[in-house]
């Protein structure tokens, strides 16, 4: 497995993270005068969000982006957008420019624009926070992904890739796996006992089409995981 950092409750475990992460964007900002972040969704990451929002650093020199979105108009309750903007990009983070992933239209059409686009950002991203589900799926690498081998293909060229799967709920856009690994700081932030048993699972043998979050694990040795029960 991956270094695990354990924490006694979310809030330790949001602060440390918080820190790290700050210290990854400030090193950007330092190196390239500017530095962006990707971040997931769900409901795990939201008392990290507050605690990175109220750090002091020059935010008006960050860029925030998402892992990965579900194709849902910004406004949507289900938009990875909406619960960045709600929760992260608030107090001195509101200075952030952010990068949403959804375009209005259908998804195929759109996913061409989305990768002209991301020429204009600053990458490679100098901090990616992934999460996990109880599936053993990251980003938007879900089992039996319709796109899910070229998603992780760790020799493919496309920054982006559609996603389309029974566990996904709406069609998805995720970063592929090449971009989010080349991360200058790369870090999964799981909560409780379900979760740290799927991880452990997924850092044995097996099919990592299975469990797509063995992508990630084998794909790098500098995975940080951030867990608290």
């Amino acid at each position: 497995m991956s270094e695990l950092k354990r924490f006694k409750d979310s809030t330790a475990l949001a602060e440390a993270l918080a820190e790290r992460v700050c210290h990854a964007l400030v090193s950007g900002i330092n190196k390239r005068g500017k530095a962006i972040l990707a971040v997931s969704g769900g409901s795990t990451p939201k008392v990290f969000f507050k605690a990175l929002g109220t750090r002091s650093i020059n935010w008006e020199k960050v860029v925030v982006t998402l892992v990965d979105e579900r194709w849902v108009d910004g406004d949507d309750e289900r938009s990875n957008a909406r619960l960045v903007r709600e929760n992260l990009l608030k107090n001195n983070a509101s200075k952030a420019a952010f990068f949403p992933l959804y375009r209005a239209g259908k998804i195929d059409q759109a996913i061409g624009h989305l990768e002209k686009d991301l020429q204009a950002l600053p990458l490679p991203f100098d901090a990616v926070i992934l999460g996990m589900g109880v599936d053993g799926h990251t980003a938007s690498f879900f089992p039996g992904g319709d796109n899910l081998d070229a998603a992780v293909d760790s020799n493919g060229k496309n920054l982006l890739s559609t996603m389309r799967a029974g566990g996904a709920g709406e069609p998805r856009v995720t970063f592929t796996l090449p971009v989010l690994v080349e991360s200058g700081f790369l870090a999964l932030h799981i909560e409780g006992a379900d979760k740290l048993d799927v991880l452990k699972q997924a850092s044995g043998d097996g099919d990592a089409n299975a469990m797509p979050v063995r992508h990630i694990l084998r794909a790098t040795e500098k995975l940080e995981v951030y867990w608290a029960p």
